[in-house]
């Protein structure tokens, strides 16, 4: 047996259905909070005061911009702050052998928690340096020079953020000074600096190219760095021997083609 068709009419149907849902919202009981909510509804409004639109609250109320993480700026102004101690350092250590599968506690794994966390601090120990000081000596006494300054293959390795593994290689540095030129080892140091760090290669030469540009204020700054990256030789892929190239051109090295083939030049040996 089928029931009988309703008949009544669509219109009517689902204004009934809307008087119903209606009714049975206003029967609900909201608890007043003292800040605003009432028994009928929300800030006194009952339920028509309910938005049900994706339009912006216009009550005059600033929204609140969360601030910039200090990760941004590549050093935590304050690393310091919360810092673990040593003895935690070592205990964690502990925690990743075990979670390996050894045991820390045996002989060639005893001290094995005090090396490393004396390692970190060599590996990592370019977080403590100002590269921006390395820089502030400029020697202005060249004769005039303001020819290429280019100083190649500068040895260097890092770890890769995203799963502290190294990578290493060599980055290559070249600037047109205006006021004087800087001593050739300090760029090496900035390279330094910036490598023992946590890092990713591209962050890394944008680093280098940012911090020669902004306090030697040269003409131009050309940065490439090539490296091989372990984490794509020794886990996912397994592709040993892969190279990673990134560079970074300022100024005329990035308005001038004819200077990008000249730094080319010059790295690949073209000087000799």
């Amino acid at each position: 047996m089928y029931a009988k068709p309703d008949s009544t009419p669509m219109k009517s149907r689902i204004a009934r259905a809307g008087d119903a849902m209606d009714a049975a919202l206003k029967s609900l009981s909201y608890q007043g909070d003292g800040q605003g909510f009432d028994g009928n509804g929300i800030n006194g409004q009952g339920l028509n005061g309910m938005r049900n639109d994706n339009r912006p609250a216009d009550d005059g109320r600033s929204v609140e911009i969360a601030p910039e993480p200090a990760s941004a700026t590549r050093v935590p102004d304050g690393i310091e702050t919360g810092r673990p101690s040593r003895a935690e350092a070592e205990a964690a250590v502990r925690t990743l052998l075990r979670w390996a599968g050894d045991d820390p506690t045996r002989e060639g794994l005893r001290d094995t928690p005090a090396r490393v966390t004396k390692a970190y601090e060599q590996l990592f120990g370019g977080y403590g340096v100002n590269a921006e000081a390395l820089l502030e000596r400029v020697f202005e006494e060249v004769e005039g020079y303001s020819d290429i300054v280019l100083v190649r293959d500068i040895p260097f390795h890092s770890h890769c953020e995203h799963h502290m593994v190294p990578f290493m290689g060599l980055a290559h540095i070249a600037y047109y000074p205006t006021k004087g030129v800087v001593g050739l080892s300090k760029l090496a140091r900035v390279v330094d600096t910036f490598a023992r760090r946590l890092q990713t290669q591209e962050t890394m030469t944008a680093q280098i190219a940012d911090v020669i540009e902004s306090i030697l204020k040269p003409r131009g700054v050309a940065v490439m760095v090539e490296a091989e990256h372990l984490c794509m030789a020794m886990r996912g892929v397994q592709k040993a021997g892969v190279s990673t190239i990134t560079s970074q051109f300022r100024g005329v090295f990035k308005d001038d083609a004819n200077e990008q083939v000249r730094f080319l030049t010059l790295v690949r040996g073209g000087a000799k």
